[in-house]
């Protein structure tokens, strides 16, 4: 595992130094973190431009080498959401295509490939092994039955949204870059079964992945560990972000439509809320995860400055170095088969 790195969504803003990419590498270096998840947003990082030019790529990685800061991914999370956006949802979504495409939701899916597509040449680019994004979501308005889904509907919507992803996957395959799509409520890919629905979509495609973030599982009340054991093969990307669930008389995980302080359900800076990251760690380490851990600062109370201070260290402190050899090999004795016969009883005259 690699890391500690942080996502840099939450923290990008107009005021130094979280107004450039270089000044919030040395701002995140600061605090002992050595990756930056980098949200293509033009404000910080031309995708395009890197997607054509290695001189760009080389100079981008060069001044955050500077810092002692490497890029662990690059993430297209509100560009993969604009390749499946179910009309209903245009208001809220439009915010996420550009100034001169907001009022064109039938563009949004164009535009949005393009941009997955200049994301996997710009990852290969830099030498990036995973991808970071959303799936999109054609069904979500159905996600609670009432009335029931007509027969054959959710297989359509997996069908169509397979068919949008299906020329990006194989983009990204060209580029040897893994896609990553955060489970995530609002997506169609919001748990295993939907995940499973979509891989199958898809053909199983190699390149149709995971970026595990155990915070959204919580909240679903999913067994989150669990989710490791199934899934670990497809696991590409992690988000360190932590979540509690306290449901009362009131309401529960739909939320009642409150604000994010008053729902049972809400995200925590990590060692905040209820989940066992010791247990994360170590599932990951047992299976081998290779991929980074990234703190994705969320946090219904504590000031996200704060919340970044605290993280790497928190990381830093779960990652686990996995050991080269058994405990107790000191103990061992010879492998030999007439060894094996008489500690099996089986060797007798």
């Amino acid at each position: 595992m690699q890391g500690p790195a942080i996502f840099l969504a939450q923290f990008a803003g107009d005021k130094e130094p979280f107004d450039k990419l270089e000044t919030m590498a040395r701002w995140a270096a600061g605090l002992g973190y050595v990756g930056v998840q980098v949200p293509t947003d033009a404000t910080l990082f031309d995708l395009e431009q890197a997607a054509q030019s290695q001189t760009y790529c080389d100079e981008i990685a060069g001044k955050l080498a500077a810092a002692k800061i490497v890029i662990s991914e690059l993430s297209t999370h509100l560009q993969g959401q604009l390749v499946a956006v179910h009309p209903a949802y245009a208001p809220q979504f439009a915010a996420f295509a550009p100034a001169h495409l907001r009022d064109k939701p039938a563009a949004w899916q164009g535009w949005a490939t393009e941009q997955l597509g200049f994301a996997a040449k710009a990852s290969q680019r830099l030498k990036l092994a995973a991808h970071a994004t959303f799936s999109g979501a054609l069904l979500w308005h159905t996600m609670y039955p009432w009335p029931q889904r007509p027969a054959g509907l959710v297989e359509a919507g997996f069908e169509e949204l397979a068919r949008r992803w299906r020329p990006i996957l194989d983009a990204f395959d060209d580029a040897g870059v893994d896609v990553a799509f955060e489970i995530h409520p609002g997506e169609d890919l919001h748990d295993g079964a939907t995940f499973e629905r979509f891989l199958e979509a898809v053909g199983g495609h190699r390149r149709a992945n995971i970026l595990y973030d155990p915070s959204h599982l919580l909240l679903q009340q999913l067994d989150y560990a669990a989710f490791i054991d199934l899934y670990h093969e497809r696991i590409k990307a992690f988000h360190v972000k932590d979540a509690e669930f306290r449901p009362n008389g009131r309401s529960g995980v739909y939320g009642g439509y409150q604000g994010w302080v008053d729902r049972p359900g809400r995200f925590r800076s990590p060692g905040d809320g209820q989940i066992d990251f010791t247990r994360i760690f170590s599932k990951l380490a047992q299976y081998g995860y290779e991929g980074w851990a990234v703190l994705e600062w969320e946090c219904a109370l504590k000031h996200a400055e704060d919340g970044a201070r605290e993280g790497a260290p928190f990381i830093r402190s779960h990652m686990i170095r996995k050991s080269r050899h058994a405990f107790d090999d000191f103990a061992a004795g010879a492998s030999d088969a007439n060894i094996h016969a008489r500690i099996l009883g089986l060797d007798r005259p």
